[in-house]
């Protein structure tokens, strides 16, 4: 299993999920999907159907995703590993 997805919608780009310690965390490659940075999924197929609810214009968190979604109100700063992705440290 992968530590790292990138997730595309349509064929473009959403973003990448990168695992972490609980779970994968969700980075936007667009404003379009802005509203998902940070979020926090189980694994990276729950992130894949939040990009996709939110390009056909639904809620990225609506009542059912915030048991599986969570945002890092307490991160304070981020760091980078060598590949130039971010995660909050």
């Amino acid at each position: 299993m992968s530590d790292r997805y990138i997730i595309e919608v349509s064929s473009q780009p959403a973003g990448i999920v990168v695992r972490c310690s609980s779970g994968y965390r969700f980075f936007a490659a667009s404003q379009r999907f802005g509203r998902l940075e940070g979020q926090l999924f189980r694994n990276a197929r729950e992130a894949e159907r939040a990009a996709i609810r939110v390009a056909n214009g639904g809620m990225a968190s609506g009542k059912a995703d915030r048991e599986e979604t969570t945002r890092p109100d307490t991160a304070k700063s981020w760091a980078y590993d060598s590949r130039g992705y971010r995660f909050a440290s």
